[in-house]
């Protein structure tokens, strides 16, 4: 059997493949702690199920609009207005099976052979393969530990071509956890508002899992906000991967062209989901302003155990849950039966050695760092770190 050669233009997700390994040692009885997964360790909120109980008690069970029930579309325009004072119509709101799928909407949507995205390193896994998919070319601009992992307007316009059609950014950032100021964004919006014919994709999904203050989207700015597709889901500040809902914010050609991709995709996402999402995105928001406090306290213990740890180094994140540490330094070091040639040996050799499972930073855009996770229990954090150090202690 000959399979399609669509196959050949991307990868495997990295962080679905480091899962998978642990997955099955852990089915060999080998007590693997996973620092791999992107993934809050916190159940749904009790008022969110309830509503999605009373949704299957209400038979909304059948088919729904492919850009999402009209309170739903009603609720995402609310929540945008309190959270963010972005003012949009439920025309302008497409809603999907979780974020990566509006991300792929938008891409699709927006892409076509030859065009160029912008994408700063590091980022999410699946930027980079959406672009490859649409056959389009990545254009990959680097920051640094030392600027933040943050880039300048400059940087940016430096890689403007008359192909450039899309700038993709999180922020906060996966894996980086760095995480854009009002100040910095309105200084990239005055850059972008010179490109009219570049859209930028806003990736918001961390945005309540924020260490440094209230999160700022780059479509604030009404002379850029028509350029903006605003990219958000409920998987991360509400602690629902598993409910698949995404949403998009943009103009309405640009939701048009993503409602028509979907439509011959996956039609609309799931009808008991939409019901819990409306109360998740207009209800109380104290279960998520908790998970955050958590997540700030985990973030200071893991910050403690990295900074220990020789020869890291070591960005504090500002958002997202995630440290993303240049391992650098153990390149090319031994144990005397495995030699540590790169990020990927790296986190093979924690994998194997220390049963940690990492995140090679190469899926990253950025082959010196690893990525591990804090969205795991203190007890586990702990542990795991202290195997970390263990296993690092015997390369030489």
């Amino acid at each position: 059997m000959i399979l399609s050669s669509l196959l050949d233009r991307f990868s495997e997700p990295e962080t679905l493949k480091m899962a998978k390994l642990g997955r099955e040692l852990r089915a060999q009885g080998i007590d693997v702690i996973d620092l791999s997964l992107g993934e809050p360790d916190f159940d749904t909120p009790q008022h969110i199920k309830d509503a999605a109980i009373k949704a299957i008690n209400d038979n909304w069970s059948h088919y729904t609009p492919v850009a999402g029930f009209a309170d739903l579309r009603e609720a995402v325009c609310s929540k945008l207005k309190r959270d963010n004072n972005l003012d949009y119509k439920p025309e302008n709101i497409v809603t999907s099976t979780g974020a990566k799928q509006s991300l792929a909407n938008a891409i699709l949507a927006l892409v076509d052979d030859g065009d160029e995205v912008i994408i700063p390193t590091p980022y999410w896994v699946t930027y980079s393969e959406l672009v490859k998919i649409a056959r389009g070319k990545v254009v990959e601009i680097r920051s640094t530990l030392e600027d933040g992992f943050k880039v300048s307007p400059a940087q940016i316009e430096a890689a403007i071509t008359p192909n450039t059609k899309v700038f993709m950014f999180s922020s906060p950032c996966n894996p980086s956890g760095a995480v854009y100021s009002k100040e910095e964004l309105e200084a990239l919006a005055n850059m972008f508002k010179k490109y009219p014919g570049i859209t930028i994709l806003s990736d918001e999904i961390y945005e309540y899992i924020n260490f440094v203050g209230k999160n700022e989207s780059i479509a604030q700015f009404d002379f850029i906000k028509d350029q903006v597709v605003v990219i958000n889901g409920l998987s991360k500040g509400f602690a629902m991967t598993g409910w698949r809902l995404g949403y998009t914010a943009s103009n309405v050609a640009i939701a048009k062209g993503m409602e028509k991709l979907q439509g011959q995709f996956t039609s609309g996402t799931c009808s008991i989901t939409q019901k819990a999402a409306v109360t998740a995105l207009v209800g109380d928001l104290k279960p998520s302003i908790e998970m955050t406090e958590e997540f700030t306290r985990r973030r200071e213990k893991t910050l403690a155990l990295v900074n220990n740890i020789p020869g890291f180094k070591c960005f504090a994140p500002q958002g997202a849950f995630y440290v993303f540490p240049d391992v650098s330094y153990y390149y090319g070091k031994s144990d005397g039966t495995q030699t540590i040639a790169n990020a990927p040996d790296f986190s093979m050799y924690l994998l194997n050695t220390a049963n940690v499972s990492s995140v090679m930073g190469d899926a990253f855009g950025e082959p010196n760092c690893v990525r591990f996770s804090f969205a795991n229990s203190m007890p586990n954090i702990e542990k795991a770190w202290a195997r970390i150090a263990d296993a690092l202690a015997k390369l030489k």
